[in-house]
Parts: C-alpha cells; structure tokens; sequence
C-alpha cells in the first residue's frame, strides 16, 4: 500500500494516513456477524471520513481561487 503513494502522487490524487481495519478478523466479528467491539471501527471510520470531508473542502476552495493547470 505505501507503494502506491507514489503512483498517487503522479496522478496528483491525495492519500489519506488514517484507515479501517480488522485485525484478527476472525475475532473482531461475532456469530451474528455484528462487531464485538463497535467503537473502534465506529472511531476509525469518523477519523478517516473526518480527514477525507477536510480534504474535500479544501480542494474544492482551492480549485475555486486557484484552478489546476494540470
């Protein structure tokens, strides 16, 4: 994955460093298929969509004053 930093970066897309993952996912889900613990995923989700809603407000600030001649 940190490999294809650098491909995103040619591409002028952004990254973000905060994700959702499982590990041990086979203990992280009960029979039911629920989490057994939900506020970690639930965290992590807010954190990265926090960080992804930012980064949409800045770019779409920035492409406003300043457009892309790329």
């Amino acid at each position: 994955m940190e490999h294809l930093r650098a491909v995103f970066a040619e591409l002028y897309a952004v990254t973000t460093r905060d994700t959702i993952s499982f590990h041990g996912v086979w203990e992280c889900f009960g029979g039911d298929g629920r989490p057994t613990d939900p506020d970690g995923p639930a965290t992590a989700a807010k954190t990265l969509l926090d960080q992804v809603t930012w980064w949409a407000r800045v770019l779409r600030d920035a492409k406003a004053t300043t457009p892309s001649t790329v």
